[in-house]
């Protein structure tokens, strides 16, 4: 078996079966780290700078161990691209027989029994999505994995989608009629059976916080763990180490019931009336809230009369309907899943009335037509460390941008990984050859009247130097709407505005217009690769603190508080570096890049902060005149 130093080596097999492959002193330090961690059962954070290669780096010595391994990424893209492009290249490079399996959340596969549920009954169907539904029994004649990414004519929020496929709450698992030809169970036998199973982060900590127990025997066996894009996963881990339950979930148990009534149980008209009234207040309870989308302190709303009213109303309806499906059990399968998804319900919403609770936070959100409680732990740190430590197994937490201020203190301390090796790599790219940091000169403080005007002007005259070609990054939806209206009476250049169509799509039409210009907000801050020409500006508007009216950052930083130290510094800054490092990154891809990053905030002058945001970022020229960056993008075009 050839060490790590042999393939990536100049002549080693990475750099013999991929065209183009450069062997990077940084890659190759990080390959030892993962294979390392993987040998001795130990924990690995690591930072990977841009143009590192991490990839290939966690990739062979995976493939290069004997044991069971997890890959998770952050997003679904990702995980398509590390299975169908970079593991099947790495794989092929070290001749290696490892079997690979790629599993993706239930939601994602067609779900056979739901499609006979609702093709036998079109009343509950509306019309829209009856075409919806002839096209997907189309689909599912010929497909052979079931995965719903395959039908690429349904919109990504196709309202057919929650009647096709499952959720934890209505799978019926092995009591189903169709448990042996379930696309699910298969694509979960496949993953048993193989060595190397991709993963995304969601799916992962569904399982591990044994929210889908079908999932469970897969972690257990592997002796390997990593996590690509892990910044992400402090975040994604409290949500599902807490609990939720939202109006929608009511109501599709609601309807789910009255479909039982109109097909199976027809006898059972108390069925239907129970479900509706549960229909009806759940609504309502909705209603309580502004129409335009928010999120606040649930535990405060608790203290309105009219809310807590609602809720109580809400239990009795529930607890009416728990009486109801209880009459029936045993006459119906699907009825007998409903019964057990009425009494989670009424779990759920018994912790979610309880605002006595200790070092959670008790929050909501809200949609055009719905209510989300949650309740979410304060810190997971305590539970993910036992989850580390036993059984003994290699764990790697990558990504670009874990470091805050030359160190990982904020990520081990969130995760509980504060006994875990670190390794800290920069990008081999030649920033202050390739890239331009400016902070404008003369901008009004960042919340003020007058700096719409300015974003403006500096939007514009970025737009003129960079012939389009230029990414506009916004912290909130409302300043990306303003400046998206403004733009479009006064400049010609196509623009492109997140939440007008899909991420994709407006990804395509960036790359396809060589003049257009893209303005987004978080969605774009990360998990976007533009290379060359093709993207030669970024401007963000301000420097990316978490809204202070967010019910789980006033929670986390009164626990802060409690405990003496000082939120700012310990919560807010650390993310906010790092959501900065994000937005920055999406700049220079390749070592032929060359672009201008400009940052609309005074703060990154005035503030004594300012040097923890300037010391995270790569070492770029600086200037604060936008004289010099219009002469740096038009030395660009002369190159």
């Amino acid at each position: 078996m050839p060490t790590i130093n042999n393939v990536f080596s100049s002549d080693g097999r990475l750099a013999s079966a991929i065209k183009g492959f450069v062997p990077r002193e940084a890659q190759t330090d990080m390959a030892n780290a993962v294979k390392k961690a993987i040998d001795t059962q130990s924990s690995l954070v690591v930072e990977a700078g841009t143009g590192t290669g991490k990839t290939f780096a966690y990739l062979a010595p995976v493939l290069m161990s004997e044991g069971k391994a997890i890959v998770s990424t952050g997003t679904k893209n990702l995980q398509e691209q590390l299975y169908h492009r970079d593991l099947p290249l790495v794989k092929k490079a070290l001749g290696s027989k490892r079997k690979t399996a790629l599993l993706k959340g239930r939601a994602n596969y067609l779900c056979l029994h739901r499609v006979a549920q609702h093709s036998g009954n079109s009343t509950l169907v509306e019309k829209e999505v009856l075409g919806q539904l002839s096209e997907v029994r189309r689909w599912a004649s010929e497909t052979k994995s079931g995965d719903m990414g395959e039908l690429k004519s349904l919109p990504e929020d196709a309202k057919v989608l929650p009647l096709v496929t499952s959720t934890v709450d209505n799978c019926l698992g092995r009591d189903c009629p169709d448990y042996e030809e379930c696309y699910l169970v298969k694509a979960r036998r496949k993953a048993l059976d193989a060595d190397i199973i991709v993963v995304n982060h969601h799916l992962f900590f569904a399982d591990m916080a044994l929210k889908d127990t079908g999932f469970g025997e897969l972690i257990p066996e592997a002796d390997a763990i990593i996590f690509d894009e892990a910044h992400q996963i402090p975040d994604i881990a409290s949500d599902y180490f807490g609990e939720s339950l939202s109006t929608r979930q009511i109501q599709d148990l609601a309807k789910d019931i009255t479909l039982i009534f109109r097909t199976v149980l027809k006898d059972a008209a108390q069925l239907d009336k129970a479900a509706d009234k549960c229909r009806m207040i759940a609504a309502d309870l909705r209603l309580l809230f502004p129409d335009t989308p928010q999120r606040g302190n649930w535990a405060e709303a608790l203290t309105r009369d009219d809310v807590r009213l609602q809720v109580g109303k809400l239990a009795e309806a529930l607890g009416v309907l728990h009486e109801v499906c209880k009459l029936h059990i045993g006459r119906d399968k699907d009825l007998d899943n409903l019964y057990e998804r009425v009494v989670a319900a009424r779990e759920q919403l018994d912790a979610l009335s309880n605002d006595k609770q200790e070092n959670v936070s008790l929050w909501y959100e809200t949609t055009n037509r719905h209510l989300i409680m949650h309740l979410t732990p304060l810190s997971i740190a305590a539970k993910f460390r036992r989850f580390v430590t036993s059984p003994p197994r290699g764990w790697v937490f990558t990504s670009a941008t874990l470091m805050v201020n030359g160190g990982f203190e904020h990520f081990q301390r969130r995760m509980g990984l504060e006994d875990a090796h670190t390794l800290g790599l920069d990008s081999p790219f030649n920033y202050p050859e390739q890239a331009m940091l400016c902070v404008p000169r003369y901008l009004p403080e960042p919340n003020s009247f007058s700096m719409r005007e300015t974003l403006l002007n500096t939007a514009k005259r970025l737009i003129k130097a960079s012939k389009g070609r230029c990414f506009l990054l916004f912290t909130s939806h409302a300043m990306l709407r303003e400046i998206a209206g403004k733009l479009e009476d006064e400049i010609d250049n196509p623009l492109l505005v997140q939440g007008t169509t899909t991420k994709q799509a407006l990804l395509d039409a960036y790359i396809a217009d060589e003049k257009a210009v893209l303005l987004g907000t978080g969605a774009f801050w990360e998990g976007v690769d533009v290379r060359g020409n093709d993207l030669v500006c970024v401007m963000i508007d301000k420097l990316p603190f978490a809204s202070p009216d967010d019910p789980l950052l006033q929670a986390r930083m009164e626990d802060v508080k409690k405990r003496g130290a000082n939120p700012f510094a310990v919560i807010q800054i650390p993310q906010a570096v790092i959501a900065l490092k994000q937005g920055a990154g999406r700049l220079i891809r390749d070592p032929l890049d060359k672009g201008v990053l400009v940052i609309c905030d005074n703060r990154l002058v005035t503030k004594p902060y300012a040097k923890t945001f300037i010391g995270s970022l790569p070492d770029m020229k600086r200037t604060r005149s936008l004289d010099e960056v219009e002469a740096f993008l038009a030395n660009i075009d002369e190159e």
